[in-house]
This record gives structure tokens, sequence and C-alpha cells, in this order.
């Protein structure tokens, strides 16, 4: 029997040679089935589904989708400045994809991030229904891991019920009668930076700034005030890690950079010891807390850190607020706001440097409610800046921070009579939508707040000005940045008047936000003798 087994074994072996080579064989063909089907031809169904329902787009490509040619568009648009210099009308080269096939196609097409769909949606009606109303069927587009380890995974990318109740926990912070205790803090951190201004010497009088990194300081000032409150200090020495981590990020999406990472895990302990601190700071004896409560916090704001660990002891077991969660919202807000607010600070004074009439206007308005320089303005002076909030609502048309926003189909749905299958992602192109001459008019590219006068509802349909989104994840920080916004270019305007200065290249560009491409040096002169128009008290 051996030697009969010995003879047959060398053909047993040839046999499962042959089993394990067709096995290897149909597992790769397994493989490249399911590859193909991942990259070519459910790509290629979804492009007959659409185009059966009346939406075309470019064609897709193997692998790549449109990818390359949307990379293409916007280093094309963005390797030349605007012309004129002046001209508001920068769809075509901060969104020039969308802008170069919605010529084509219509303002509701069809175009491939790699193998995955992205429908563009342009029309109000269906918008409306993404955000509000149908709001469930759809999710946030999970943002690249560089934005992601800078956001933070807080509000802007919670879901469900985790993030109902941290939106719950922090709304107090960003409720109006909580945020007017910060404007002594805003205003003195603005006077300080525009008493720097004046000292700069100069023969002629007026002093060059580039206003889009100096606003940086005054909005990393008021997040780190609204974060940490009593801890502000602690705060801004974590938050301006945070600074440099987002210049480290910038660089990384250009070439690989290990010091964003390592920012990341000090950011990280800081703000845990951070934590810690005022946690021992609840637990000192009731009869210190009193006191404490007595004198501190019946005069500061609620702020973002405290209203966290508060809750990280109050709520049960399963919904608890953990240290990670509070870091996390920590590391969004700061992101969040910070660039958003300081863009807007930006543009506003780029737009009012470009239009001196409206900078007219502004400083008259601000001299009559608020008074000259001596003067910080208090909350309901700020309420009375009615054309200054015009201009602000303007700059927010022309210039969104946030020039588009993605959300991805949870299941398959319909939306507005067309079938979007399951994981078909809409981009939603604010800035087009802001643009769009059906919806604002044919002066849609001009600068013209005037169409504000009447509050924010100026365009035809309701849903065409979303600046900070729309719905139940709006912004929680609105409230914050144009608080911030309207105090520190009505500061500006009790003192100086401006212009751009001849270095100025009016070139719009997006690196995540809406920035200027090489800066925005602006030329300030001194009011000679502002008039003081009321004495009133500088904080109220």
């Amino acid at each position: 029997m051996e030697e009969e087994l010995g003879w047959a074994w060398p053909a047993v072996q040839g046999a499962w040679r042959y089993v394990m080579a067709f096995v290897a064989v149909g597992m790769s063909l397994v493989m490249v089935m399911k590859v193909l089907e991942l990259l070519w031809w459910r790509p290629r169904r979804l492009e007959e589904h659409f185009a059966r329902q009346g939406i075309r787009g470019p064609p897709y490509k193997f692998f790549l989708g449109n990818v390359k040619e949307m990379v293409g568009y916007m280093l094309e648009a963005s390797s030349k400045p605007m012309m004129p210099h002046n001209s508001h009308n920068i769809l075509p080269r901060v969104l020039s994809f969308y802008h170069h096939w919605k010529k084509i196609y219509g303002s509701t097409f069809l175009l491939w991030f790699g193998p995955t769909a992205r429908l563009t949606v342009a029309d109000p009606d269906l918008i409306r229904e993404i955000f509000v109303s149908r709001a469930d069927s759809f999710e946030r587009y999970e943002s690249h891991p560089l934005v992601r380890q800078l956001e933070g995974d807080g509000l802007v990318s919670l879901r469900g019920a985790k993030w109902a109740h941290h939106r719950k926990v922090l709304t107090p912070t960003f409720h109006m009668d909580n945020l007017k205790l910060l404007i002594p803090y805003i205003g003195k951190t603005v006077v300080d930076m525009v008493d720097k201004w004046l000292a700069i010497p100069t023969e002629s009088g007026e002093v060059e700034i580039d206003v889009s990194e100096w606003f940086q300081t005054v909005t990393e000032d008021a997040i780190t005030r609204t974060a940490f409150g009593r801890s502000y200090d602690d705060g801004k020495a974590v938050f301006q890690l945070q600074g440099r981590q987002m210049v480290f990020a910038a660089e990384a999406f250009r070439k690989r950079n290990t010091s964003s990472w390592r920012l990341d895990k000090e950011i990280k302990k800081d703000l845990v010891g951070l934590i810690e601190r005022r946690k021992a700071r609840r637990r000192r004896s009731s009869d210190e807390v009193e006191e404490e409560k007595t004198n501190d916090e019946d005069v500061c704001p609620k702020d973002l850190l405290g209203q966290m660990i508060n809750a990280s002891t109050k709520t049960p077991s399963s919904d608890a607020i953990t240290d990670h969660d509070i870091v996390e919202e920590c590391k969004t807000f700061f992101f969040a706001g910070k660039q958003t607010t300081s863009n807007l600070l930006t543009w506003t004074t780029v737009l009012l440097a470009m239009h001196p009439e409206w900078q007219d206007l502004a400083r008259q308005e601000v001299l009559r409610v608020c008074g000259s320089r001596d003067i910080i303005p208090s909350r309901d002076h700020l309420a009375k800046l009615k054309t200054l909030g015009m201009i602000l609502n303007e700059t927010l048309r022309l210039y969104p921070p946030a020039v588009a926003t993605i959300r991805r189909a949870k299941a398959d749905v319909e939306l507005g009579g067309c079938k979007i299958p399951r994981g078909t992602e809409l981009l939603i192109p604010i800035i087009g939508v802001h643009h769009d001459t059906k919806l604002w008019g044919p002066d849609a590219a001009r600068f013209n707040p005037a169409r504000f006068g009447e509050g924010a509802r100026a365009a035809k349909h309701p849903t065409a000005f979303i600046p900070f989104g729309l719905g139940a994840r709006m912004c929680i920080g609105k409230n914050l940045a144009l608080l911030e916004a309207k105090l520190t270019v009505a500061i500006i305007l009790q003192r100086f008047s401006f212009r751009l200065a001849p270095s100025y290249v009016h070139a719009p560009t997006v690196l995540m936000l809406l920035y200027p491409q090489y800066g925005a040096p602006v030329i300030f002169r001194p009011l000679s003798s502002p008039p003081s128009i009321t004495d009133d008290s500088s904080f109220q």
C-alpha cells in the first residue's frame, strides 16, 4: 500500500497544485471583477441612470473620474488675477469647474470625484429639502484626513443623537445675551490692534497693513474668550499651537509633513491638562464655589469649556460627554471660527476700500450711533448699525467663507422628482447660488448692500442666501461671527479712512475657505478729529 501511495503521490501533488492555481486564478478574477465593478461598471450604470432622468455631465474616466479636469480648471483660474481688478464676478475663478460645466449642462449636472458620483444642486427649493425637510436622508461628507485632524470630531462632523446632545449643551454659549458680555474684551483687542497701527512710524501719516494677517489675532482672541473664559491664558497657548498646525496642514496638502501630527498630540495633551485643572476647580469646597460664583460667574460669559464640563457631570453615563469629546469640540470651534470670521473681516475691509461711497455711509452711521473713537460700541449700538449690517450681508453673499458644501445620500431617495441612489454625493455650490442672476437680478456680481435694506431675505427666494448653512445644522457660531465683525469694523471706521494699497492684487482663491491669494494690503489714514456725538458709557 505504501508503495502504491508513493507511486501516486506526485500525481496527487500535481492535482493539488492545479487546484490551488485554479483557486488563485479564481480569486484574482473575483478581485478584478470587484475592482471593475467599483471603478467602471457601477459608474457607467449611474451615468445611464441619471441620463435617463435628463441629467448629464462630463463623461466618467476610469479611476480618476473628473478630478484631473477639475484640478486643471482650478489651477488655470488661480494662475492669473481678476480682471478688472475690482470685479466681483469671482465664480469663474474660485469654482471654475462648476462655472464651466454649468454653461454646458445646466445648473444640475453629474460629475465624478474618482468613482464617486457627485450631483450639483443649485435650485433653492431642492437645497431647502436637503438641509431642512429631508435632512434625515442626507449626511455630511467626511473630510480629508488632514482637514479632519484640524477640525476635530466636534459639532461639524458629529451625527445623530450625539450631535443633538452636544448642540444642546453648547447652544447657551452662543445666545446673544451671553455673547454681549464678550464685547468689552473683543473691543479691547481691536483697540489694541489699531493702536499698534497708529504707532507704526510713517512720513505720510498713512500706514499699509495686510489685514488678512492682523484680523486673525482679533478672531483668535474672541474664540479663545468664548471657548475658555476664565482659562483664557491656558486656552490661548493651546490655540496658538493649533494655529501653527493649520499652517503645517496647508503645507501637507502639497508634501508630506509630520509636524502637523506631532502638534496634534501636543494640543490634545495640553487640552486634557486644561480640562483637569478646570475640573479640579469645580471640586473645591462649596463655600469657595459659592464665593467664585458671586465674584466671577455673574460678570463672566458662559464659555464652551465650562458648558461641556458641566454637562459631563450631569448626564447619564450612556450620554456622558468625555474629556475626548471636550478636546474635539475645542478643536472644532477654533478651526471653524477663526478663519471664517477673519476672512469675513478681510473681505469686508477690502470691499469698503474698493467702494469709498459705502465706506463713508457706514462711517457716518457709526459716528452718529456710537460716537467718537473714545467709545467702544455697545450691544445696543451694534443693533442700530443697519448700514453696516447690510454691508456684512453683501460681503457674505459675494465672498462666502465656504464656497460649497457636500452632503451624501444615506439611502435611495427622491429629490425634486429625481431618483438618487444611496452613496451619491450632492455638491451645493453656495457661491453659485449667491451669484445667480435668476435669484439676485442682473446686478448679482455687483457690490450693492442696498439690496439687503429689508433684511437678509433680499433675493427672489429665501434660500438663496446661505453663508452659514441652513436648517438644524446651521453654523452655531453665526451670532458670534457677526457680532465680532460688526464691532471690529465699527471701531476701525471710528478711527480711519482707508483704501487699497497699490500692491493689492484682487485674486480670491480657495484653500478650504475663500481667502485673498496674495494677501490684502490696505492703506489706513487716521481721521484727524472724529466728532464726538454722544457720551455713552463704553460698556453697556
